[in-house]
C-alpha cells in the first residue's frame, strides 16, 4: 500500500480557516489511509525510528488513531473513517515510483543514522512510511472499541468520502488532498488530523497549521469553470493516476482550461499527449463508490481498549486513560449514552 499524493491545487484555492470546535455536530467523512500514512510519518523518534512495542510491531498509527480520534470527539466532531479499497488499474505506475522513492529513503536514513545527522535521518525516515495490511485491521479494530464507525470504499476512499457527502451521509470529507474535490466533495476539511506546529520538509522552519474548509462550488465560482474542467486542471497537473505536463502548474493549467475549454485543446498547443484521458477523468467523474448505511457512534469501551493498547501494544495506561476521559466527555455532554445524539449537522 502507497500513501496518496495527489492533486495540489493550494496555490489556487481559497480556503477558510477553522478551529475545530467550529465542526461540532458535524460528521466528517475522512480519508483514513491518508490520516494513517500522517501518522506513520509524523509520529517518530528523534532519529527517525517510528514507535514500537516490545515484540517490535508499529504503533505510530494507533497513537496518532487514539489521540487524534479522542480530540475529534473532544471537539463534538463525528468522525467516520474511510478505508481505500482496490486501487485503480491507472495507479499501478504511481504505486511503484512510490516503492523506489521509500526504498532510497531506507538507504539515506541508515546512512545518516551512521553518521549521527538526526535531522536529516528523521526527514529521511519520514518518506519510508508503510502501511500494512496488519495496521489496517489493527486500526478498524481499534475504532471499533471507541466506538467510531468506518467505511470500506469499493475503490479511493476520497471518492467514497466525496460520495458520502453528496449524498448527505457526511457534511464534508476529511483529507489533505484536494483529490476530493475532483471526485466531487461539496466541501472539503485540510489539516484535520495535524493541527498544531509543524516542520516544512526540507527547512528548520516551522509553521502553525489550522483546519482549513474548502467549498467546491464557491472554488469553481472563483475559477469560473465546471467541475469537469477542474478534473482538467487536475490531469494536466498531474494525478495519483497519470503523469502531468512537464512546467505546467496550477496556474499555467487553470489559464489553459480557461482559454481552450478542454485538455485537448491546450495539449494540441502545446504538441504533447496525455495518455489515457478519458480513462482518468472517469476516475473522478465516475468513480466505483457506494452508498453508506446508517453511521452510529457508540459509547467507548474503555476496558477492551485499554487490554488493546496497553496489555497488547504497551501503551502508557495513564495516557489512555486521559484520550478515554474525552470520549467520557463528550459522551455526558451530549446528555445522552450515545455520540449518535450530537446536534446532527450533516
Amino acid at each position: 500500500m502507497a500513501p496518496s499524493v495527489g492533486v495540489d491545487l493550494s496555490s489556487l484555492v481559497k480556503p477558510i480557516h477553522r478551529v475545530l470546535e467550529e465542526f461540532r455536530g458535524k460528521v466528517i467523512a475522512i480519508d483514513a489511509f491518508n490520516t494513517l500514512y500522517q501518522f506513520l510519518a509524523i509520529i517518530r523518534q528523534p532519529d527517525g525510528t517510528p514507535l514500537h512495542d516490545r515484540h517490535g510491531r508499529v504503533t505510530s498509527h494507533l497513537s496518532g488513531l487514539i489521540y487524534r480520534a479522542s480530540n475529534f470527539v473532544g471537539a463534538g466532531i463525528k468522525p467516520a473513517f474511510v478505508f481505500d479499497g482496490e486501487a485503480p488499474r491507472r495507479k499501478a505506475r504511481t504505486i511503484s515510483a512510490r516503492v523506489e522513492v521509500k526504498k532510497r529513503a531506507e538507504r539515506e536514513w541508515r546512512e545518516a543514522v551512521a553518521v549521527g545527522d538526526l535531522a536529516r535521518a528523521r526527514t529521511k525516515a519520514m518518506q519510508t512510511s508503510r502501511l500494512t495490511p496488519e495496521m489496517v485491521e489493527q486500526s478498524r479494530r481499534l475504532l471499533d472499541l471507541l466506538g467510531v464507525p468506518w467505511v470500506q470504499a469499493p475503490a479511493e476512499g476520497e471518492a467514497e468520502a466525496a460520495f458520502m457527502a453528496q449524498q448527505g451521509a457526511a457534511w464534508g470529507a476529511g483529507s489533505q488532498d484536494h483529490d476530493a474535490l475532483l471526485f466531487g466533495a461539496p466541501i472539503l476539511v485540510k489539516n484535520l488530523a495535524i493541527t498544531g506546529r509543524r516542520k516544512l520538509p526540507r527547512k528548520n522552519v516551522f509553521v502553525d497549521v489550522a483546519p482549513e474548509e474548502i467549498h467546491l462550488d464557491s472554488t469553481l465560482k472563483d475559477f469560473g469553470i465546471t467541475r469537469e474542467q477542474l478534473v482538467d486542471i487536475g490531469i494536466l497537473i498531474g494525478t495519483d493516476f497519470n503523469e502531468g505536463v512537464r512546467g505546467i502548474g496550477p496556474k499555467k493549467a487553470l489559464a489553459g482550461i480557461k482559454k481552450h475549454g478542454r485538455a485537448e485543446g491546450m495539449l494540441g498547443e502545446l504538441g504533447v499527449e496525455i495518455e489515457g484521458l478519458e480513462e482518468v477523468r472517469a476516475i473522478f467523474l465516475s468513480p466505483r463508490v457506494e452508498p453508506v448505511g446508517d453511521l452510529v457512534w457508540r459509547p467507548a469501551d474503555a476496558e477492551a481498549v485499554k487490554k488493546m493498547l496497553c496489555d497488547e501494544f504497551d501503551f502508557s495506561p495513564e495516557r489512555i486513560d486521559q484520550a478515554l476521559a474525552k470520549f467520557e466527555v463528550a459522551r455526558k455532554a451530549a446528555g445522552q449514552a450515545s455520540l449518535d445524539l450530537f446536534s446532527d449537522t450533516r
